[in-house]
């Protein structure tokens, strides 16, 4: 069989015909398979869903009970059966619950990477090299520019601001999904035991990600109204990046503010977004990691998804490996 007969690309989004279901749908569907549950790849108003369980739970976290109409739970390296083509579902190490999808049918495979990453997170399964005939990969960092830090590295930068400046609060910046748990679960990792405010935003997720048997530590909400300016000197207060404009941040004691995002490399992004502490991490792979992952995968043919696709398919075409640009549309950065 043909790729192009397996799987190809609609306005919907990636569609596999033999089993008449789409992946990561930006429309409603009949039947979708869904990568990860951020709100680019994950939306809510299709008929049935396959994902992996933590996927399934974080998607009613966020769109309500009834964001689908009927859903199947898939465990990870279980092969399903959707209308005689095989399914798989391999850790990408994105967020919790996030997997790549393996899709087989009479000898070809092709696996759709969703969003992964390579570096470390203690709040999700590691990413798994899936051989295959096509790899179809994101390039969110898709240029030789993005090098990302040891995300641990950051993590101390901002250590060593607490220290620094003990008597000002610090706003950390981080999305909801991934990033915010991540965050608080790196600075654990580095021996901050003290309590970790969070914004209300945060609170669903999070308390999810702890019935997970993720440690996040001892979390209290961020409720300025209810206490006084003084009590949050020298605190960590995780909170949305849209939190930084809202009345809610000017409340606290003498703020820092810090953003955990690998567009924090870019300098000139950080300024305009009001940073005082830039922390480079990423939930995405940098070019290094893109690169080694196709090598590590050693596919026939890479299709490129969404980000900087050219760069990656010319980095492919030199190395000998088939590849072309989806020009797929409605991804954004939501867990970058």
């Amino acid at each position: 069989m043909k790729a192009e007969a397996l799987l190809s690309p609609r306005p919907e989004g990636l569609y596999c015909a033999p089993g008449d279901f789409y992946v990561d749908p930006v429309r409603p569907v009949e039947r979708a398979l869904i990568t990860h549950g951020h709100s680019d790849h994950a939306r809510s108003g299709h008929q049935a869903v396959l994902a992996t369980r933590q996927t399934l739970d974080i998607m009613r976290i966020r769109y309500g009970e009834d964001f689908c109409s009927q859903e199947q739970a898939a465990d990870l390296r279980e092969m399903i059966d959707v209308n005689g083509v095989t399914v798989t579902f391999h850790p990408a190490g994105h967020v919790l619950g996030s997997a790549q999808i393996a899709i087989e049918k009479d000898g070809m495979r092709i696996v759709v990477s969703g969003d992964y990453k390579r570096s470390v997170d203690p709040t999700c399964e590691p990413f798994e090299p899936v051989p295959c005939d096509v790899f179809i990969t994101e390039a969110t960092f898709g240029l030789p520019v993005f090098h990302h830090p040891d995300p641990e590295a950051e993590i101390g930068k901002l250590l060593k601001s607490l220290q620094t400046f003990p008597e000002r609060s610090h706003l950390v910046g981080a999305y909801a999904l991934g990033k915010a748990q991540r965050v608080i679960a790196l600075v654990r990792r580095q021996g901050y035991d003290r309590p970790i405010y969070i914004h209300g935003a945060l609170a669903k997720l999070c308390d999810y990600y702890q019935s997970q048997d993720v440690d996040l530590g001892e979390l209290l909400p961020a409720t300025v109204e209810k206490s006084a300016r003084d009590d949050y000197r020298g605190a960590v207060i995780v909170c949305p990046p849209s939190s930084f404009a809202d009345r809610w941040a000017r409340r606290f004691a003498d703020p820092i503010s810090a953003f955990a995002s690998g567009w924090m490399l870019i300098r000139q992004r950080a300024r305009q977004r009001g940073v005082e502490l830039p922390l480079v991490i990423s939930d995405h792979v940098d070019w290094p990691e893109l690169t080694d992952t196709i090598r590590d995968v050693s596919p026939g043919e890479v299709w490129v998804t969404h980000g900087r696709e050219e760069a990656l398919v010319r980095w492919c075409e030199l190395e000998g490996i088939p590849a072309r640009p989806l020009h797929l549309v409605g991804y954004e950065d939501e867990g970058d």
